[in-house]
């Protein structure tokens, strides 16, 4: 099979008979063999229903149903386990993501050979103020973070190698870092194309000013996860005993310095006066238990079953 199709939705029932017909008309002049994952995540307005009608006269349909909302990463997890297309491709299903620009990203992974390419929407739709502005300090911060130079990376509109999707956990939130995702598990031929951004028709935004906040802090996740996760005591080990080390010398230093004013005779106050003393010992156990924070984390990560489970390209 040529492609795997794969939309997450939520409460988007006016939108689906119109995905579906666009999806056609841009899919079938190339005569591609493809098939569409619906995934419901936890629709309370019919879509479920759409989706079974829709698949009655359409083969290549396929649903997953939720029981309840679980998000979107959850139903792309789901998804990806069931494409079965050499190429899979994602996109929402408000109808801001268009077709057409499907069989480009088909040829972008099959014949320029990206792992992954994800869409760019230059021009955008949407509220400046609440969107456009955010998302462009959002998108500066994760290029910084995760070294891929990718204009909008929570694009919903992106293309895979089958082998990418089968190689990577999307769980949480992490759909946003789905590139990061890659790159951490291997994929490093990472591009991206400027797609077509449609003003939505039907409902409204299932995203606040929220997932800004939440995507900052599932990036700093991934972030600590891809570079300290199988060797904890690296992170903490070393900023606790750099801590320790500077409240120990502080310790000494005002001992040495009261010892040496008494045997001279000098003005001098007592240790435990001294505000510096207290900053001294605050350090001192806080760097204790940074360090056997990295010690505990060093444990549960040399017993965990996948302590040795590493992405293999290639055998002979």
């Amino acid at each position: 099979m040529d492609i795997s199709i794969v939309i997450s939705l939520l409460n988007e029932k006016e939108s689906l008979p119109e995905l579906i017909s666009q999806i056609e008309k841009a899919l079938e002049p190339r005569k591609f063999s493809y098939e569409v994952i619906m995934v419901n995540d936890g629709s309370t307005d019919g879509s479920w229903e759409t989706i079974k009608e829709l698949a009655k006269t359409r083969p290549y349909i396929k649903g997953i149903s939720f029981r309840r909302n679980y998000g979107k990463s959850a139903a792309l997890y789901c998804g990806f386990e069931a494409a079965q297309g050499d190429v899979v491709i994602t996109m929402d299903a408000d109808l801001q993501d268009n077709p057409n620009e499907i069989p480009e990203l088909y040829d972008m992974i099959v014949k320029e050979g990206y792992d992954l390419v994800s869409g760019w929407k230059k021009k955008r739709y949407d509220s400046k103020l609440t969107k456009n502005i955010p998302s462009k300090i959002y998108n500066a911060t994760a290029r910084w973070v995760t070294g891929i130079k990718l204009h909008d990376m929570n694009c919903g509109l992106k293309a895979y190698r089958n082998v990418v999707v089968k190689n990577i956990e999307v769980y949480s939130e992490m759909h946003r870092y789905i590139p990061y995702l890659a790159k951490n598990a291997g994929f490093t031929k990472i591009g991206e194309k400027v797609v077509k951004h449609q003003a939505r028709k039907f409902g409204k935004s299932k995203f606040g000013l929220e997932r800004f906040v939440n995507g900052y802090l599932d990036l700093m996740s991934l972030w600590f996860l891809a570079k300290f996760g199988k060797k904890p005591m690296h992170f903490f080990g070393l900023i606790g005993s750099a801590t320790f080390f500077a409240g120990f010398v502080i310790t000494i230093w005002l001992i040495i310095e009261k010892l040496v004013c008494q045997a001279q005779g000098l003005k001098f106050r007592a240790v435990t006066e001294q505000p510096l003393f207290y900053i001294a010992l605050v350090a001192l156990l806080i760097g204790t238990q940074l360090f056997l924070t990295g010690f505990l984390a060093e444990l549960v990560s040399r017993n965990s079953k996948e302590r040795n489970n590493y992405n293999i390209g290639e055998r002979f």
